[in-house]
Formats: C-alpha cells, structure tokens, sequence
C-alpha cells in the first residue's frame, strides 16, 4: 500500500507550485461572475460562468501585451535579418570542418546581435500562460469537482460557488467542466465546434496576417519554412490534445487564438514589416482615402529610394599605399630608390630655396 500511494503523493506536492496560480484563477474568475451575476445573468447559468473565463482571458492577454509587443518586435527583426542569414548558409555551405561550424554560428549570432533580433522572444507570450493553462485545467478538472462533492472550499472558490459552476448548463445542456470525451451526443458536438473554430482562428492568423506580413526575401528559407509547417502543426495539435480538455478549457483557447488573429491584424495594418505585400496593402488604402479627400496620392516608392540614399554610407577610395598606378606591388628595390629620389627632390629644393635667399 505504501509503494501505491508514494508516488501519489510526490505528484501532489510536485503540482503544489501551481496553488498560487489556480488561487488567483479562480479569484479572478469569481470576480467576473459577481459582475455578471450582478448585470442580470443568473448566477448559477453556464453563461455566467463561460463569460468569466473570457474575463480571465482578457485580463491575462492585457497583463502580458507588453510581451506581445517584444515578440513583433523581434519577429521583425528576425525577418529582416533573414536574406543576411541566409547569405551566412550560402557562405559556409559544403564546409563541416569545426573551425567553420564556429565561424558560422559566430556570424549569425553577430547578426542577430546587429539586428536586435531574438529567435526566443516570439515563444515568450506562449511560455508565460501555460502555467495559467495548466492551473485552469486543474481547477476545472480537479478542483471544482472536489470542490462540489465534498462541500469544500477552495479559496475565493466556495463550496456554493463550485456546485453552481460544476452543475451550470451552458450550450444544449453542456457544462464547462465536460469535455469531447463524456457522454453525449451534445457535448461531443460543442467541443467539435470549438476546436474547429481554434484551428480556424489559428490558420487564419498564420496564412492571411503573419505569411503576408513577411517581405519577399523572407518568403523563402528557413524561417518560412517554419512558418508554413506552424499553418499545420498548431491545427494538428489543437484536433489532437481538444478532445481531452474540459470545455472550460476551450473557451479560454478559442477567446485568446481570436485576441491574437485582433492584435496581429490591428498591428500589421497599423506598422506592416517593411517590403511586405501588407506594407504595400497599407499605402493604397492611405493613397485611396487621399483620392477620396481630393488630395494627390503620395509615391510611396520614390519617398523609400530616397531614404535609401539618405541612409547610404558615403564610400571614399583610398589609394592603396606602395602600389603603383597599375596596381602591380613595388618591390624593396623600387621602394628604395624611390625614397632616395625623394630624399635628392627635397634636399634640392631646401639649396635652391637659400640660393635664392643669398641673392637677396
């Protein structure tokens, strides 16, 4: 019996990390129904309840904009920075010796480095609500049931508020602790529908605002590639991983995959990447509006190659030293008698120059 519950209970204090974060879950998700609650939803509806696990999205998707700024930020550096990238592959393609494997990673951290590009910054918003994923999981898997069952508070979480969660309704009798895998035909169909609606959401965001958003040099390479395989892979995973999350749990996917596909349309429209068919989508509809106006359209291509110019270091050719004119490398000989010519130019030069001076 021992050997049974040993394990059991590591996990149990294993999972102990994530307390803090299911208690401010669950605090901010009460919160959200008192207000609903108190606008005229029922307090024991399902609506109530979804609603505040939207609430908890918002306010989790706010906290960390910041994040989602860096990560533009650096994504479009990271584009920028790709035809030099993949100048670097070109350069040391064929070579696996270990000296050019290091000259190689030591040019392409050089770039990043010049680029201000961080190939990790895009991961962080993701990275930052996993925790937050997993302790809503656990509540809505585990605690809110034990919560219900044995009349038990669980922080903000009392035992009424658990039962009123645990036994809502909300679509076609559906609660949100249920998932893909209970019984019923209703359930079964309320999960299906919003894992379409992720994969959707999703696939949309990464084809239509994201791929368009990449310039023409960018379109081709590693990074693109990676971009093409994340059309498929996060649909894939959403169809895979959907079935066995509570459908509490893929409300607060859907909500913030529909954020994100808002804030990435919102920031490509508003600052596209430079290059991009967004950036060139930007300025008809700028030049559209002006038309509308009456005012003369602007010549977005005239007013980028003379920033160009404006932005071009000058180049100055300095005359290489100990050259001939032809460009052929004097000898010691040549330089010798050279410098002894020199030496007779000048000192006849100073005799002429106090000639002239005795005379006077």
């Amino acid at each position: 019996m021992t050997d049974m519950r040993l394990p059991a209970a590591r996990k149990n204090r294993s999972m102990d990390i994530l307390y803090p974060i299911e208690w401010a879950v669950a605090w901010i998700m009460v919160q959200f129904h008192s207000l609903f609650t108190l606008i005229g939803l029922d307090k024991d509806s399902g609506w109530a309840w979804a609603l505040s696990i939207v609430g908890l999205t918002v306010v989790v998707r706010i906290l960390i904009f910041p994040l989602f700024v860096k990560q533009i930020k650096s994504s479009r550096a990271m584009q920028m920075v790709a035809p030099r990238i993949k100048e670097i592959q070109k350069k040391y393609k064929g070579k696996t010796d270990p000296a050019s494997k290091q000259a190689m990673t030591e040019e392409t951290m050089a770039a990043y480095k010049e680029a201000k590009a961080n190939p990790f910054a895009s991961c962080l918003p993701i990275l930052l609500q996993m925790p937050i994923f997993f302790a809503l999981f656990r509540m809505l898997f585990y605690k809110l049931p034990e919560a219900a069952k044995n009349s038990q508070d669980f922080g903000p979480l009392t035992a009424d508020l658990a039962k009123s969660a645990e036994h809502s309704v909300w679509v076609l009798g559906v609660g949100i602790s249920q998932s893909f895998m209970s019984p019923g035909w209703e359930t079964k169909l309320v999960a299906g529908i919003i894992i379409a609606l992720m994969s959707l959401v999703t696939f949309i965001t990464q084809k239509e605002l994201t791929m368009r958003n990449m310039p023409k040099e960018s379109l081709e390479g590693p990074m693109a590639s990676t971009q093409k395989a994340m059309l498929y892979m996060l649909p894939f995973i959403y169809v895979i991983t959907g079935p066995s999350m509570p459908i509490g749990i893929l409300i607060y996917w859907l909500t913030t995959n529909l954020w994100t596909f808002g804030q990435q349309w919102w920031v490509i429209s508003a600052t596209p990447t430079p290059g991009s068919e967004a950036e060139k989508k930007r300025e008809e509809r700028i030049n559209a509006r002006r038309v509308k106006k009456g005012l003369e359209p602007i010549d977005f291509a005239a007013k980028r190659r003379a920033e160009e110019l404006k932005n071009k270091p000058e180049t100055i050719r300095v005359q290489p030293v100990g050259k001939k004119r032809g460009g052929k490398k004097l000898s010691d000989e040549e330089k010798l008698r050279r410098a002894r010519e020199t030496r007779e130019r000048l000192k006849a030069q100073r005799n002429n120059g106090k000639g002239k001076k005795e005379k006077r």
